[in-house]
């Protein structure tokens, strides 16, 4: 009899210490699948991020050719001797982000428009009106890419924000990044909207 006890406690604390070694495992499996399925979310909206760059460079791109063509256009059928468009031939040296070079290829755009309208013999040159169905059209362009670029920035922040995804971002050193405005939602300053 007592030969059967000694067993069925050996058994018993043998058994007891299996089951918490296999929940152990099972929650530590758990843990380990959560924080790589999270670590791929991250990833994933980060190259999202990355194609939707991508692409607005590709289209800041054509509007910055597009519109450094049209300085030889305007001067030879206007007749302008002065510079035109002098921010645009600034741009070529300059490194800028895609933020700082939107901005000033929109003020350079204003300046197009300038001549466009105070110029009306340009509209009858054919690559002038070439060049400005073309700016556009890139203006559809980078409005829908940087529409996309914002929403999965809105996401990607969202989950760098939020318990318990913010736990993994915190360990992996990832950032909330900024809209592509440029503007800090979460900063001081209130003239981000001062237009």
């Amino acid at each position: 009899m007592k030969f059967v006890e000694v067993c069925y406690n050996e058994n018993g604390d043998s058994m007891t210490l299996f089951m918490y070694l296999l929940m152990t495992c099972i929650i530590v499996c758990l843990v380990f699948i959560w924080y790589i399925n999270t670590y791929n979310k991250f990833q994933s909206y980060i190259i999202r991020m990355n194609e939707a760059e991508a692409n607005i460079d590709t289209i800041l791109r054509k509007r910055f050719d597009l519109l450094n063509k049209s300085i030889s256009i305007i001067k030879a059928n206007a007749e302008i001797e002065e510079d035109i468009l002098s921010n645009i031939v600034k741009l070529r040296s300059r490194k800028l982000t895609n933020f700082d070079l939107d901005r000033e290829l929109y003020e350079a755009i204003n300046e197009f428009n300038h001549y466009k309208e105070s110029y009306p013999v340009l509209q009858t040159s054919e690559s002038f009106v070439k060049i400005d169905l073309g700016l556009n059209e890139t203006e559809t362009e980078i409005y829908a890419c940087r529409k996309y670029y914002n929403d999965i920035v809105t996401d990607y922040n969202k989950i760098v924000r939020t318990f318990p995804s913010n736990v993994i971002s915190k360990i992996c050193h990832l950032k909330e990044k900024t809209y592509f405005d440029g503007r800090n939602m979460n900063d001081d300053i209130l003239n981000d909207f001062k237009l």
